[in-house]
């Protein structure tokens, strides 16, 4: 997401991506809502094996793990939330921190009688996946981890610096009014400018997209999101004092024009085995900019 962390790695893997498209999930998988933690998270299941759970950012909704979920579900049980107050999920009024999110995802796996799985998060996810593995470190087998950082850790408030970032802090009435109807305006300056080519990110996945942001209180709950990051700056740095640095394997991945190895870099700080790969010929959006490396990366690190 940040060029200012972008390097290039000796393991890129040389794969030329495709022009993306939206793709449904296969036929195999059903969806469902599941309350958990005084919410309801609408959530795609499909295949049988060892759990891997697939959380989204911001921009995206779990929509954006079809070609992922695709593979997985051959020789895995997928499970594929929306997180709180995006995509399809319910939109209660609060509790966006990253932290009490985790616990919308545990009681997940509580509903799907799920004791433990691996994990694959993007964005925003990877911040609910820290909080998530932080709190329940026996219920995560590996952990997946891709182009965003983590609040109050490593160089947070140095990225915080960065004039792309500054919808950070773009939330409230008056930024709802001008934002309300123009969703697919709004969303278009981040697949463009976060994106090493904007044209790999088509019509038909930016009107998907902006269809669901546009819902209902979709927009604000979105903005919720980044509201809650300086609780979740208090929060990660809480859990790491009292936990320390998790144990299970960890991939850092970022997107060759995006965070890079920086990505594995930031993760160090919280985790003790941590290994590096490298999205090629791709920003921040790694499932619609390059999704055939991502899954290969993804499904080789879980495979092992």
């Amino acid at each position: 997401m940040f060029k200012h962390l972008m390097a290039l790695a000796a393991s890129v893997i040389l794969v030329t991506p495709a022009l993306a498209r939206i793709e449904a999930f296969p036929s195999t998988f059903h969806t469902q809502m599941v309350e958990t933690n005084g919410t309801s998270l609408f959530v795609r299941v499909g295949g049988q094996g060892p759990a891997v759970i697939l959380l989204h950012g911001f921009g995206d909704t779990g929509d954006m793990w079809a070609p992922l979920a695709a593979v997985l579900v051959k020789d895995h049980t997928v499970i594929v939330p929306d997180l709180r107050g995006m995509g399809l999920s319910a939109h209660p009024d609060s509790g966006y921190t990253k932290k009490n999110q985790a616990l919308d995802i545990a009681g997940v796996m509580g509903a799907l009688h799920v004791n433990k799985a691996e994990l694959v998060t993007h964005d925003i996810g990877n911040m609910v996946g820290y909080a998530l593995a932080a709190q329940f470190p026996q219920r995560i087998a590996r952990w997946v981890v891709i182009d965003a950082p983590l609040p109050g850790i490593g160089n947070w408030d140095r990225i915080l610096l960065s004039p792309l970032l500054w919808h950070f802090n773009f939330r409230g009435p008056d930024e709802e009014r001008l934002v309300q109807g123009r969703e697919r305006i709004y969303l278009d300056r981040f697949y463009n400018e976060l994106s090493a080519d904007p044209k790999t990110i088509d019509t038909e996945t930016r009107d998907h997209y902006a269809a669901l942001y546009a819902r209902p209180h979709a927009m604000h709950d979105a903005f919720e999101q980044f509201g809650a990051f300086s609780q979740d700056a208090i929060d990660n740095k809480a859990l790491l004092a009292q936990g320390g640095k998790l144990t299970m394997p960890v991939l850092g991945v970022g997107g060759e024009k995006s965070f890079g190895p920086g990505m594995a870099d930031e993760l160090r700080f919280v985790a003790d085995h941590v290994s590096s790969a490298i999205v090629p010929h791709s920003g921040h959006w790694i499932m619609e900019e390059n999704p055939q490396a991502t899954v290969k990366i993804v499904t080789e690190f879980l495979g092992k």
